[in-house]
């Protein structure tokens, strides 16, 4: 018999929700057949079966569990595996909330006081805190977290449920028929507790709103409707890293106005040779960038565990807009590449992570990231350093301004471009630098051509 365990499918993953199994209980899998989807901080995927046997699953859909924790056992034929029917297996082993069984009978109050301790208030139908569904005898209801959530979105209360997993837990299957049940199944909202039992506070509130028609009569529904939508794995990891970068890392801003006249004038010749592969100015700067990064070591590096780690490889991440995420592919050696192979590169990379078939692999080892809200008319912004990278370049649009030049005024096509940097490993002289070279390339670009 072996164990199956959480992946780590990329470099930065510490924890994966199971989405799917494509296996069910008792099924026989081979090797290199598809087992399970998972879904990591950077991207969903499919993690293939290294082994031959009988499949018995020990975490369920919508389980998320740590790198290294057991999800499923395969063995052969005969070894004591039992199909035990899809989900049963996996809603009752593995299951973080389940009640280790007690050596004798408690006390009459130790049951409600031991739920107070070990469980965490449940939200409500309407998003707010609400009790940990017990049963009658003040005991919490045994039930898998994917029926816990599924019975706190629909408002349905476990403690009046019959389970029908193993040891009367109450699964999935047990909180989807009861979704349309009466109404005594379901848990009170918060508005009518309320307006059951008005106190002090709810009286003063509706004196007050008497007043302002437009208030709506309460507080609580003052704002309208109000829907509550869970983030995925990948926006929870992309707030815990941005909240992480902003609390811990002491940056520092520096801005550059950069004369694109020659990039436009260049861009013109290679769109006339080549109108589809063309490289944009996005392409431009990540080549101008890397050539940079290659004589500038330190922009290149990481501050890790007190240390600065300096990297051989100039790998430079694009930030791509996804459906409600930021995501950022990378482009491995960037400053040995030509200019047209990072603008093939890049334009394949975005259109897979829009796809959403990008693969965690193409999301790890950046040493640097670029940024570009230039295509929605941004001038310029400071993006926020993606850990444990030295720096981010933030990349306005291209609009034709007048400057002085020459002692007179004239039209030039130019951009702002904004580095923020980790003052950990990049000190002002040193950045000042860096962004400068980053200028004198774009605004001399057939070295980005070479």
């Amino acid at each position: 018999m072996a164990d199956i365990v959480m992946p780590r499918l990329s470099d930065t993953m510490e924890e994966g929700t199971i989405l799917r199994w494509l296996k069910h209980d008792g099924e026989e899998v081979r090797r290199g057949e598809e087992l399970v989807e998972i879904e990591t901080d950077k991207a969903a995927m499919t993690y293939e079966s290294d082994q031959d046997g009988t499949l018995q699953t020990v975490a369920g859909e919508g389980d998320t569990l740590p790198v290294g924790e057991l999800i499923a056992r395969i063995g052969v034929p005969g070894d004591g595996l039992a199909a035990t029917g899809s989900g049963a297996a996996a809603e009752h082993a593995g299951s973080a909330d389940a009640d280790p069984p007690s050596p004798s009978a408690p006390s009459a109050t130790e049951p409600s006081a031991r739920a107070a301790v070990e469980a965490p208030a449940l939200p409500d139908a309407v998003g707010g805190g609400g009790p940990v569904a017990t049963s009658d005898f003040g005991e919490r209801v045994k039930a898998s977290p994917l029926a816990r959530r599924i019975a706190r979105e629909n408002g349905v209360d476990l403690s009046t449920l019959s389970g029908s997993g193993p040891g009367g837990r109450v699964v999935k299957a047990d909180v989807e028929a009861a979704g349309g049940g009466a109404t005594s199944a379901r848990l009170p909202d918060s508005g009518s507790a309320s307006h059951a039992a008005p106190g002090p506070a709810a009286s003063a509130v509706g004196a007050t709103s008497a007043g302002t028609p437009d208030a709506g009569g309460d507080v609580m529904t003052a704002k309208g409707q109000t829907t509550t939508e869970a983030l995925t794995r990948m926006q929870q990891t992309i707030a815990r890293r941005m909240a992480e970068s902003k609390a811990t890392i002491p940056d520092f801003t520096l801005q550059s106005d950069v004369d694109m006249q020659e990039c436009v004038a260049l861009r013109a010749q290679l769109k006339a040779i080549s109108h589809e592969d063309a490289p944009t100015y996005n392409d431009m700067v990540v080549k101008a960038c890397a050539l940079a990064l290659r004589e500038h070591p330190r922009a290149n590096g990481s501050y890790k565990d007190g240390a600065l780690q300096l990297h051989s490889r100039v790998n430079v991440g694009v930030a791509v807009a996804a459906q409600d995420a930021l995501v950022v592919p990378t482009v491995f050696d960037a400053d040995s590449k030509a200019l047209g192979e990072i603008a093939r590169e890049a334009r394949a990379l975005a259109a897979r992570v829009r796809e959403g078939s990008i693969t965690p692999p193409e999301l790890g080892g950046g040493t640097f990231t670029v940024s570009n809200l230039g295509m929605y008319g941004i001038k310029s912004f400071n993006a926020i350093i993606n850990p444990p990278q030295a720096a981010i370049l933030s990349v306005g649009s291209v609009e034709q301004r007048v400057i002085v030049r020459d002692g007179g005024l004239t039209p030039r096509q130019t951009m702002t471009l904004t580095l923020v940097c980790d003052h950990r490993i990049l000190y002002g002289a040193d950045a000042a630098e860096f962004l400068a070279r980053i200028r004198e390339l774009l605004q001399a670009p057939a070295s980005l051509t070479l």
